[in-house]
């Protein structure tokens, strides 16, 4: 069975301004089997999320254009970002996306957290407002392979569009054009390809998409990236195989993609149309032990 990383704690690390998507997201994640889910948001939505659950480490760090002094820009994110890099510094996993926002100063922060994970070399999930910020310079994730992108259908095409490929551009394009880094388009359903190898994700979903669905695969993902670290690290007993980092990416967001629409389904069926995100993130464990608890049976991990 997997573990939990009792000798080693796998944490994930999320970064958001409001309050439902970053609280989907990490109660994904929490569930699924992450140890510890840390929400990093903006100082209004601390107390928010705290309401939500107890079971997520809140931390209002953040800082909007309401919030600081225009004039002292620069420093009123240098503080910010003093704070944010010492919880880096205790974590494995990073998201950005989810209720970030698109206020200018929460941007630019997002983008100099971007710049930092880049320069530990951790995975980090981008979706949502941080594709907005991705579409709007490319650059900042360009080439990182460690990287993972879930964009909806809106935003493939965005994005395609700001890397100048035309609309009819397959996610395999995409990729090579984003330097070989893993995309995850969302959609009936879901493909997976980092420029070389794709994926196609087929297992059936609920017949009706909730808004925060997408949440919820974001937090899945970042805690199969965890469980990515854990083989890697040999923290379980497990046969000597050798699979390349290329293709432990490309199997995290083959197995959250899996669970996640797995989720979604058994929540349709027990709910119908009245289906809410929150009803998915109830089917999060369920849907591992359905998927995976057989295989991890038969595999003798």
């Amino acid at each position: 069975m997997m573990p939990g990383f009792n000798q080693y704690s796998y944490i994930i690390f999320f970064f958001f301004s409001y309050t439902g998507a970053p609280f989907f997201s990490a109660i994904a994640a929490t569930v699924l089997g992450a140890d510890m889910s840390h929400v990093i948001c903006e100082r209004n939505a601390g107390t928010v999320i705290k309401t939500y659950s107890p079971n997520l480490m809140v931390h209002p760090y953040l800082l909007d254009s309401s919030s600081i002094d225009i004039t002292n820009r620069s420093d009123s994110i240098e503080k910010t970002l003093k704070k944010v890099n010492s919880l880096l510094d205790r974590v494995h996993v990073v998201v950005v996306g989810p209720g970030l926002g698109r206020d200018e100063v929460l941007l630019e922060t997002a983008t100099k957290i971007i710049e930092e994970v880049r320069r530990r070399s951790m995975p980090i999930v981008i979706d949502a407002d941080g594709l907005y910020l991705v579409q709007n310079n490319p650059d900042v994730i360009k080439g990182y392979r460690n990287a993972v992108l879930t964009p909806n259908v809106v935003e493939f095409k965005r994005l395609k569009s700001a890397v100048g490929l035309p609309e009819s551009s397959t996610v395999k394009e995409l990729a090579i054009k984003f330097g070989g880094l893993t995309i995850l388009e969302k959609g009936r359903e879901d493909l997976i390809s980092n420029g070389t190898t794709t994926l196609k994700s087929k297992v059936h979903g609920g017949l009706k998409r909730v808004s925060g669905q997408g949440d919820t695969l974001s937090g899945t993902l970042a805690t199969f990236l965890a469980w990515k670290l854990a083989f890697q690290n040999n923290l379980w007993e497990h046969k000597d195989e050798s699979i390349s980092e290329e293709d432990l990416f490309l199997l995290a967001a083959y197995g959250a993609s899996t669970i996640t629409r797995h989720a979604s389904r058994k929540a349709f069926e027990l709910h119908g149309r009245g289906v809410l995100t929150s009803h998915i993130s109830d089917q999060v464990g369920t849907a591992y032990a359905d998927l995976f608890e057989p295989l991890v049976k038969q595999s003798n991990i």
